[in-house]
């Protein structure tokens, strides 16, 4: 058999004309960036684009590559490419993408569906992963202060108040 080629991807992006993910990787051990075109078609405005994504994924041609792709990126592509497709302009549906994918903290999680809230998950586990530092990062900073304002009254929460009762 053939030895695997791993992928790193760099970049990946979407271009609307004609409409295709462009992803920009490095094969393992070599130095030279390269780019991929994945066409994209038979997508409408209409189109569902949590499928397309993972049908890109899935994609035996080009699964090794975008091994290093969240399927939550991919689906914003789509996200985008629909929006274009709409007539949206990129800012609008940058937009749109953004007001999705921001968590309200008044929202009842228990009133969800399954899709919805699978939904949540994935953007809440992207942001975890976003603002996670990790070690190897290049801003990666071991032992962090940060300052906290010292004058302004402290909330105290219910639980915090002494009582004599025994829990």
């Amino acid at each position: 058999g053939r030895a695997v080629m791993t992928y790193i991807a760099k970049k990946c992006g979407i271009c609307f004309q004609p409409p295709a993910i462009i992803l920009i990787y490095k094969e393992e051990d070599k130095d030279k960036t390269r780019q991929r075109i994945m066409p994209i078609r038979n997508f409408s405005k209409f189109s569902d684009c949590s499928r397309a994504a993972e049908q890109l994924k899935n994609n035996p041609r080009h699964k090794a590559y975008l091994e290093g792709v969240s399927l939550r990126q991919l689906e914003k592509f789509y996200g985008l490419l629909k929006g274009h497709l709409g007539g949206q302009s990129l800012a609008e549906s940058l937009e749109q993408i953004r007001q999705e994918e921001t968590i309200d903290p008044e929202e009842d999680m228990n009133k969800l569906d399954d899709k919805e809230l699978a939904k949540r998950k994935s953007i809440m586990d992207e942001l975890f992963e976003k603002n996670r530092k990790k070690k190897d990062d290049p801003d990666f900073i071991y032992n962090v202060e940060a300052e906290f304002p010292q004058d302004e009254q402290l909330e105290s929460c219910g639980w915090d108040v002494e009582s004599g009762e025994e829990i």
